[in-house]
C-alpha cells in the first residue's frame, strides 16, 4: 500500500496538509515539488515527509495529482531546519518553506537543466569500455570535440535516446563529469591580481585558535571580534583555504548588497579557479536560480549572499561565516520575520560543521554567549599593517551657525584634508533633500495622507516621497492650507549636503552613496569604483557606507546628527548608536594615513558618548548589558511582538486586547500593552502592538503556541491581520 505524504502548501496554514499517493504511478521523494488539489482548485505544494499511519482509516484523503521533480531540490538537512525555524518563530510552515525556494520555482516550473557533461581522459579507457560498445562510441565522440559545450541536446543528438543511461555508465567509470555552467558576469574582477597578504601575528594567533576550535569534538560558534581594519577578511580567507582543500563548501552571509562588490573582489582575486556565486535581491531570478542550482550541485565551492541566502541547500557544507553579524539587516521585517545569523548558527548545529561570526561591533546578545562561554571568542586588537585607530574630535554645535549642517570648523577640516589630496566622507543617516516641508506662514507641512509622518522633500525629482509607504508626489508649490507663494524645508539629507559641498568645492568630485542613487543595478558598483580612481573626493551617504568598506585614501568621516539615538525610547537604539558610530568611524585612515573624525552633538557632555569615545565599543556594550540585566531587558529576557494592523486604531487594539486576556492570568508572563505602536498609521492602517517577555525561552513558546492554537477563537473584525515577532530587534 502506498504511503500517504505531509504536503506543505504557500497558504498561511500552520499545520502540513495530508494527502494520498495512491494516483502516483513515480516513487514521491522528500523535498520534491508536487501538484495537490486545495479547495475548488490546484496548489503546488512540497513533500515533506511519509504521513505516520492514522487510525482514521475512514478519512477520505485527497490524492496528489503531479510530482514536478524528479530529485529532490531541498535535503533532508534543510526540511529539518526549515521546520524547525517555522515552529520558533511560530509561523505558518508553507510560507516558510516556500521563502526558502527561488522565485523561479514557486510557480511549478520544470527544474531547468543546466548540465554540462566534460571527458576525464584516462589511459586504461579503452580497456574498461571493452565491453560496453555504446558507451565506448560516445565516449570517442566526446574526446573528438574537448572544447565543446555537451548539453543534453547535444549527448541525445550523438547517443539516442538512451543517452542518459551512457552517460550513467562513463560515470561510474569514472571517464566523464557533470558539472553546471560558471557564471560570467564576476569575470572582470578575475582579470585583476592581487598579491597574497602575509598575516601579522594577531592574524596567525586568531587563525590557529579558530582552527583548532573548528577540529575540536565540540563545536560551538566563534565569535571574532576584530576592530575595524584589522584584517578579519583575511583570516576569513584561510578558513575558506581549508575547506577548499577538503573539498568542502563556504557559506558566507553579509548583511546588505552594499558589502557584496568588495567583499566578492576580494574572493574572486584570491580564489581566482574557483566558482563563486551571490545571492541577493539585485540579481534577476534566473541569475538568482542558477547561482542557487551551482550551490545545490556543489559546483560552487563559495556562495555569498544576503539573509536568504541562508537557506541555500549545499552538496558539502563545510564552513559557515557571518560578516557583521550584528547587523540589523540580517533579520527580514517583513513576513517571515527570521534572524539569519541566528538560522545560521542553528543550521550549522545541525550539519555538526563550525560556524563564525565576524564583527566589531558584536550585538549585545552574542557577547553575553560569549561571555557566558556559549561562544568561543577571539579578538584582534590592532589594525592591519601598523594603522593607527582614528583620532575622534567631538565638536559642540550648540549655538553654531552651520552651513547645511556642516560647522566652520568642519567645513576647514574638509578643505584641509582635500588639500594634502585625501578623501572625506560625510554620514548622515537620512536621505532625500530635508525630511519637511512646510509653510512659513501657516505652519502646514508636507505629511503622508497614507502613513503618520511627514514626507521627505526630494529635490533632484521635485517630489515628495514617504520612506514608510513609498507614496510619491509632486512638490507643492504653494501652501494647500493659506495658498501662501513660499514653502520652506527643513533638515538635513544626503541630497542636500551634497549640493552645498558642490557649491563650496567646485573642483571636487562629490559623490553620493545611498539607496536613492544606487537602486539601479550596477550603480554601486559604478560608484565604488569612481573612489577607488580618484585621489581626493568627498563621499556622502548613508549607512550604506558604514561598514566593510575599505577606502585606503579616506582620511576624514564627519558625522551628522547621530547622538538622536542617545534620547530614544527604543531600548535597541543606544546599542545601534554604539555600533553606527564605531563602524563609520572606522572606515577613516585604514592605510599609512592618520584618521580623523568629526563628530558633531549637541550632547558633548552624554556619559555614554564619551564612555564610547573613551574606552572603546566593549566597554560601552557591557554598560548596555548591565542597564538591560537591571531591567531584565533582552539578553537577560525572551521577547515577542505581537503586531496588529487594521482600517482603524480601534479593531486593532480590540484584537491584541483578546490577546492579552487569554494571557493575563499566567504568572510567568510579562504584558506591555496593547498600545499604538510608534509609527501608528503606514499604508492607510492603523498599528498596535503587544509586548511578551518571559524569563525562560521555553515559557515564551509555550505560550505563543497557546496563543496561536486559540487564534481561531479569536473575534477579529473584517480586515485586521496580526503577526508574531519572535526575538524583535525593533519595537517599531
Amino acid at each position: 500500500m502506498k504511503p500517504n505524504w505531509l504536503i506543505a502548501v504557500p497558504r498561511p496554514l500552520r499545520t502540513l496538509l495530508t494527502y494520498s499517493s495512491h494516483l502516483i504511478e513515480q516513487p514521491i521523494q522528500a523535498g520534491c515539488r508536487v501538484i495537490v488539489p486545495l479547495g475548488h482548485s490546484r496548489s503546488l505544494g512540497l513533500a515533506i515527509a511519509e504521513a505516520p499511519p492514522s487510525d482514521q482509516e475512514n478519512y477520505a484523503l485527497k490524492p496528489i495529482h503531479t510530482v514536478v521533480d524528479e530529485t529532490p531540490l531541498l535535503d533532508e538537512h534543510l526540511l529539518g531546519l526549515l521546520q524547525w525555524a517555522a515552529r520558533y518563530y511560530h509561523h505558518p510552515i508553507g510560507d516558510v518553506i516556500f521563502t526558502a525556494l527561488p522565485v523561479a520555482l514557486r510557480d511549478g516550473n520544470v527544474l531547468p537543466d543546466n548540465t554540462l557533461w566534460r571527458v576525464i581522459s584516462q589511459t586504461d579507457a579503452a580497456l574498461k569500455l571493452k565491453r560496453a560498445k555504446r558507451q565506448h562510441a560516445l565516449y570517442q565522440a566526446l574526446i573528438e570535440q574537448p572544447e565543446r559545450e555537451w548539453n543534453a541536446a547535444a549527448l541525445r543528438h550523438v547517443a539516442g535516446s538512451n543517452w542518459r543511461e551512457y552517460v550513467q555508465g562513463l560515470i561510474e567509470k569514472g571517464l566523464l563529469e557533470s558539472y553546471l555552467p560558471s557564471q560570467t558576469q564576476y569575470s572582470d574582477y578575475a582579470l585583476q591580481t592581487a598579491p597574497k597578504l602575509e598575516l601579522n601575528e594577531a592574524q596567525q594567533t586568531c587563525l590557529a585558535q579558530c582552527r583548532k576550535w573548528n577540529q575540536s569534538d565540540t563545536l560551538q560558534p566563534i565569535l571574532l571580534q576584530g576592530v575595524t581594519g584589522s584584517g578579519k577578511t583575511e583570516v576569513y580567507l584561510r578558513l575558506i583555504e581549508d575547506q577548499l582543500a577538503a573539498k568542502r563548501q563556504t557559506l558566507v552571509l553579509v548583511p546588505e548588497i552594499g558589502l557584496t562588490p568588495q567583499l566578492l573582489q576580494r574572493f574572486i582575486q584570491h580564489f581566482p579557479h574557483q566558482t563563486i556565486v551571490c545571492l541577493h535581491s539585485g540579481l534577476n531570478d534566473t541569475e538568482r536560480l542558477n547561482a542557487w542550482l551551482q550551490s545545490r550541485s556543489g559546483e560552487a565551492s563559495i556562495i555569498l549572499g544576503t539573509r536568504s541566502a541562508v537557506f541555500t541547500p549545499c552538496a558539502a557544507l563545510g564552513l559557515i561565516l557571518v560578516d557583521e553579524e550584528h547587523d540589523g539587516s540580517l533579520k527580514q521585517q517583513e513576513g517571515f520575520r527570521y534572524h539569519a545569523r541566528d538560522l545560521a548558527i542553528k543550521r550549522a548545529a545541525l550539519l555538526r560543521i563550525p560556524i563564525l561570526l565576524g564583527t566589531a561591533t558584536p550585538a549585545l546578545e552574542t557577547l553575553h554567549n560569549a561571555e557566558r562561554g556559549r561562544y568561543h571568542h577571539t579578538h584582534l586588537l590592532q589594525r592591519a599593517n601598523h594603522a593607527q585607530p582614528p583620532r575622534f574630535e567631538v565638536q559642540d554645535i550648540r549655538g553654531h551657525v552651520l552651513q547645511a549642517g556642516l560647522s566652520h570648523h568642519s567645513l576647514q577640516a574638509i578643505r584641509a584634508t582635500l588639500e594634502r589630496q585625501e578623501q572625506v566622507m560625510i554620514f548622515i543617516n537620512r536621505r532625500g533633500f530635508a525630511p519637511v516641508l512646510l509653510c512659513p506662514n501657516c505652519g502646514w507641512q508636507a505629511m503622508c495622507e497614507a502613513c503618520d509622518t511627514q514626507m521627505t522633500f526630494h529635490a533632484h525629482k521635485s517630489r515628495l516621497i514617504c520612506h514608510h509607504c513609498s507614496a510619491d508626489r509632486l512638490t507643492d508649490n504653494h501652501c494647500p492650507a493659506c495658498h501662501h507663494p513660499q514653502l520652506q524645508t527643513q533638515g538635513l539629507g544626503t541630497e542636500r549636503i551634497e549640493l552645498n559641498l558642490r557649491q563650496h568645492f567646485p573642483d571636487t568630485p562629490v559623490i553620493r552613496i545611498d539607496r536613492d542613487t544606487t537602486s539601479r543595478k550596477g550603480a554601486l558598483q559604478q560608484r565604488l569604483e569612481m573612489v577607488q580612481k580618484h585621489e581626493h573626493l568627498i563621499l556622502v551617504g548613508t549607512q550604506m557606507l558604514a561598514k566593510g568598506h575599505d577606502f585606503p585614501n579616506l582620511t576624514l568621516v564627519v558625522v551628522l546628527e547621530a547622538d538622536q539615538s542617545l534620547f530614544s525610547a527604543e531600548y535597541h537604539a543606544l546599542e545601534r548608536f554604539g555600533q553606527l558610530i564605531t563602524q563609520v568611524a572606522g572606515r577613516a585612515g585604514r592605510a599609512q594615513k592618520m584618521g580623523q573624525v568629526i563628530l558633531q552633538t549637541t550632547q558633548p557632555h552624554h556619559p555614554l558618548l564619551l564612555t564610547l569615545l573613551e574606552q572603546g565599543y566593549t566597554v560601552f556594550a557591557k554598560q548596555l548589558l548591565n542597564e538591560r540585566q537591571r531591567w531584565r531587558f533582552p539578553p537577560f529576557s525572551y521577547q515577542a511582538l505581537i503586531r496588529a494592523d487594521a482600517l482603524t486604531m480601534e479593531d486593532a487594539l480590540n484584537t491584541l486586547q483578546q490577546f492579552h486576556d487569554l494571557l493575563a492570568e499566567c504568572p510567568e508572563v510579562q504584558l506591555f500593552g496593547p498600545i499604538p505602536a510608534p509609527l501608528e498609521k503606514r499604508a492607510h492602517r492603523y498599528r498596535a502592538q503587544l509586548l511578551l517577555q518571559c524569563t525562560r525561552r521555553d515559557q515564551r513558546h509555550h505560550y505563543l503556541q497557546f496563543l496561536t492554537s486559540k487564534e481561531k477563537n479569536i473575534r477579529n473584525p473584517k480586515g485586521v491581520r496580526w503577526s508574531i515577532d519572535v526575538d524583535p530587534v525593533e519595537l517599531t
